[in-house]
C-alpha cells in the first residue's frame, strides 16, 4: 500500500499549477518591464551566498530566518538568502563599486526563510524590487514609491493605498524635543508599535502619547504630527513627506503612521507598506536605509506578490492553443507559432483537442474554433 505522506510538501512550500505558474510568471515580467522603462537595470544574486557575508550586510534583518548548511568545497557556512536586498547591496559596493551615482538596479527571485508565522506561514516566497543606490532625498522617495505603484497596477493591482512613516521618529524627538535617555528609547518605541498609552507611560514616554493619534489620511495625519512638533526638528521630515505624496497623489490612497516600525528595522528617516484592494496584508514596502559594511545611503522597495497571485490567478487566462492533427503541416504550424500560437501535436488518432485543453485545430492550412 502507497504511504500518503510520501508525496507531501514540508510546511509552508507550495507547486504552482499552470494557472498559478502563469499569474506568477506574468506579475514578475510586468513588474520588471516597469521597471526597465524606468531606467533601471536588473541584476541576478545567487540562491546561495556564504553566511557570515551576507549576515554582515543585512544589520537589523532577521539572520536567523535563513537556512545553513556547510559547503563541502570549503567547509565554510554557507546560507540561503532570506532576502535580495541585501544581495544587491553587496552587488552594488563591489561588482558595481566604480558605477556612476545614483545606481538604479531592480531584481526578482525566489526567497526562502526558516519558518512562517501565524499570519503568513508561506516559507518561499517571490521577491521583486528596485533599489535607488547613492542617493535618500525625498526626489529618491518619490520617485521609488511612484514607481512601486506603477508596477503594482502593470501586475493587476486595483485599489492601492500606502501607508508613510518615519522609522527613525523616536530617535529624531528623543535628542531635542522630547528628550528621553538612550536605555528608554527602546521601550518607548516597543509601546508606540504596541499602541499602549499605559505602557507609554510608565516607559516614560507621555510626551509621545499624541503620536498615537497622529495617524490616518495622510494630509490629516500630517497635520496633527505637524501641530505636536512645536520645536520644529520635524519640518524637514514634514516637508520631505509632502513632496514624496504631492508625487503620487491621486495614485493611490495615501496614510501616515508615523511610529510604524514593524518591518521597518533597518529603514533610516523615511518608510512605506503597500496594500491592494481585495489582496490580504501588505504586498510590500520599501524606504531608506545604509547598506551594511559601506554606509551608503539607499532608497528602494521590495513587492512580495504571493497573496496577489492567489487573487487573480483563477482569472489568469492561459492563452489558446491550436491543436495539430496528425499529418499537419510542419511549415504552417512553425508559422503559426512564430505569429504567437500555442501548438499542441497529436501524437496519435487517440489524442482529442478538447481534453487536451485546444481552442482551435488546424484544419486546410488555417486555424479554425473548435
Amino acid at each position: 500500500m502507497m504511504d500518503p505522506t510520501t508525496d507531501l510538501l514540508p510546511e509552508g512550500l507550495e507547486d504552482r499549477l499552470p494557472q498559478s505558474a502563469a499569474a506568477a510568471a506574468r506579475i514578475e515580467r510586468e513588474a520588471m518591464a516597469v521597471m526597465r522603462a524606468h531606467g533601471f537595470d536588473r541584476v541576478r544574486p545567487p540562491l546561495i551566498e556564504f553566511e557570515k557575508s551576507m549576515a554582515a550586510r543585512m544589520d537589523g534583518l532577521m539572520t536567523r530566518a535563513m537556512f545553513r548548511f556547510v559547503d563541502p568545497k570549503s567547509l565554510r557556512t554557507l546560507a540561503l538568502r532570506s532576502d535580495m536586498t541585501a544581495q544587491v547591496g553587496r552587488i552594488a559596493a563591489t561588482g558595481l563599486g566604480g558605477a556612476a551615482r545614483p545606481l538604479r538596479l531592480c531584481y526578482a527571485g525566489q526567497v526562502v526563510k526558516i519558518a512562517g508565522d501565524q499570519l503568513e506561514p508561506r516559507r518561499e516566497n517571490l521577491q521583486i524590487g528596485a533599489e535607488l543606490i547613492g542617493n535618500d532625498s525625498a526626489a529618491a522617495a518619490g520617485e521609488m514609491v511612484e514607481l512601486a505603484i506603477t508596477a503594482l497596477e502593470a501586475a493587476g493591482a486595483t485599489g492601492i493605498s500606502v501607508d508613510f512613516t518615519l522609522p527613525d521618529l523616536v530617535d529624531t524627538l528623543a535628542a531635542e524635543a522630547f528628550p528621553l535617555a538612550p536605555e528608554q528609547r527602546e521601550a518607548v518605541r516597543r509601546e508606540l508599535d504596541a499602541k499602549d498609552a499605559g505602557g507609554l507611560k510608565e516607559a516614560g514616554g507621555a510626551a509621545y502619547l499624541p503620536l498615537l493619534f497622529a495617524t490616518g489620511p495622510f494630509a490629516e495625519a500630517a497635520a496633527k504630527l505637524e501641530a505636536i512638533d512645536a520645536a520644529g526638528v520635524l519640518d524637514s521630515r514634514i516637508d520631505a513627506l509632502r513632496q514624496i505624496a504631492a508625487r503620487v497623489e491621486g495614485r493611490a490612497r495615501l496614510t501616515l503612521d508615523p511610529s510604524e516600525r514593524h518591518g521597518f528595522e533597518y529603514q533610516t528617516w523615511f518608510g512605506f507598506t503597500l496594500y491592494a484592494q481585495g489582496v490580504r496584508g501588505a504586498l510590500g514596502r520599501g524606504g531608506t536605509y545604509r547598506i551594511g559594511g559601506t554606509d551608503e545611503a539607499a532608497t528602494g522597495f521590495s513587492l512580495y506578490p504571493e497573496e496577489l497571485i492567489e487573487a487573480v490567478k483563477a482569472q489568469e487566462a492561459l492563452g489558446d492553443k491550436l491543436f495539430l492533427p496528425l499529418g499537419h503541416d510542419r511549415v504552417v504550424a512553425a508559422s503559426l507559432r512564430a505569429q504567437g500560437w500555442r501548438t499542441v501535436e497529436a501524437l496519435s488518432d487517440a489524442d482529442d483537442a478538447v481534453a487536451l485543453g485546444c481552442t482551435h485545430v488546424l484544419d486546410g492550412g488555417a486555424p479554425h474554433a473548435l
